[in-house]
């Protein structure tokens, strides 16, 4: 079972070595950068990443340009911001022990995410299970804008396996509003309007009590003391200003068609 571990990468200078570092014992590093202006490039090949420049395709099509550019049969997707645990590395080489009949085609593994100081356990950010280590003749990637993932073909096996990815995405409160603002929240609005999803006055209102109430309360996000607080408060802003940006799309289209 050999594996190919592939990254995506743009201007994550400040990430991609310690990224490598933790895929050691990947058969080999595959980065896709697109076109970073800063040394990402220079340092992933001194850890012995294979680079490839890739103009954006979107994160799904720059994922999926990663998994078909890949040497081997199997492949695990890793984030530049994203690290593989102790106990994960032992569960994929305990995997490759294995015969292959007996492999599932995909594996679904944890992600735990640091944030504020803190390894967070609620508001649905724990154990945030993605499919990340699949067979690639078995998997495709897709999403339009934001939320991409790896779709396996209807008869592939799929299971979990042991350990979790670490996430170090948000070091502070001003890049995380910046995410909503300048990403996330724009990118949900335009993939909810293609999709024919419309908003309204009423939705935009309740949107965000709505989405506290959910990450807080629900999710058990008051767990993760401030660090849930924050967390449920950010989604509450990042429902508020998505359905903005969408009842916005809605208003110029209506002109368009007048």
């Amino acid at each position: 079972m050999k594996i190919s571990a592939t990254i995506i990468t743009f201007n994550e200078a400040e990430h991609i070595a310690a990224a490598c570092e933790s895929l050691t014992w990947a058969d080999e590093i595959v980065v896709v950068d697109s076109e970073s202006s800063d040394a990402t490039r220079e340092i992933a090949r001194e850890c012995g990443a294979r680079v490839i420049v890739q103009s954006w395709l979107g994160f799904a099509g720059q994922k999926q340009f990663a998994a078909e550019s890949a040497t081997h049969d199997w492949v695990f997707s890793l984030d530049a911001d994203e690290r593989v645990s102790d106990e994960l590395r032992g569960s994929i080489e305990a995997l490759r022990t294995v015969d292959d009949t007996r492999r599932a085609d995909g594996y679904r593994i944890a992600r735990r995410t640091f944030y504020m100081n803190r390894w967070i356990c609620g508001g649905g950010w724990y154990p945030d299970r993605q499919l990340r280590l699949y067979r690639r003749a078995r998997g495709t990637w897709a999403g339009a804008h934001v939320h991409e993932s790896v779709k396996m073909n209807a008869t592939s096996r799929i299971e979990m396996i042991d350990g979790d990815i670490l996430h170090y995405s948000i070091p502070d409160a001003a890049h995380h509003h910046r995410m909503i603002g300048e990403r996330y929240a724009p990118l949900a609005a335009l993939q909810a309007f293609e999709r024919g999803k419309r908003t309204s006055p009423l939705k935009i209102i309740t949107a965000a009590p709505l989405a506290f109430l959910r990450n807080y309360v629900l999710k058990l996000g008051v767990r993760d003391g401030l660090a849930g607080y924050s967390i449920a408060r950010f989604a509450a802003h990042h429902a508020f200003l998505k359905n903005v940006l969408l009842w916005e799309m809605q208003q110029s289209d209506k002109n368009i068609d007048r």
